[in-house]
């Protein structure tokens, strides 16, 4: 009998999860994920988080990190690849 594997997790669970291990790891709030990318052994997950509140909010120090996890939904890394202003346009 052949032994079968769990199905993945769907993105949507693998988002909560990256938003989760991101506000962990940092102690910052998390606005959500802006992105959930498959790889051959697991997800990249990019994560928005408000790095630095200010007053007015408008101008918050936002920040993108990228989680990857494997396939069952563990952390393997994370990094911060972008910090902007809130409101800064480009991508």
């Amino acid at each position: 009998m052949a032994h079968q594997l769990p199905p993945p997790l769907p993105a949507q669970d693998i988002a909560e999860l990256a938003v989760r291990d991101i506000t962990q790891l940092t102690g910052k709030k998390p606005l959500g994920a802006t992105s959930v990318m498959p790889t051959d052994d697991g997800w990249t997950v990019e994560v928005e988080v408000v790095e630095d509140r200010r007053i007015p909010s408008s101008t918050d120090m936002l920040a993108l990190y990228e989680v990857v996890l494997d396939l069952d939904g563990e952390l393997l890394s994370y990094r911060r690849t972008r910090r902007y202003s809130r409101g800064a346009g480009g991508s």
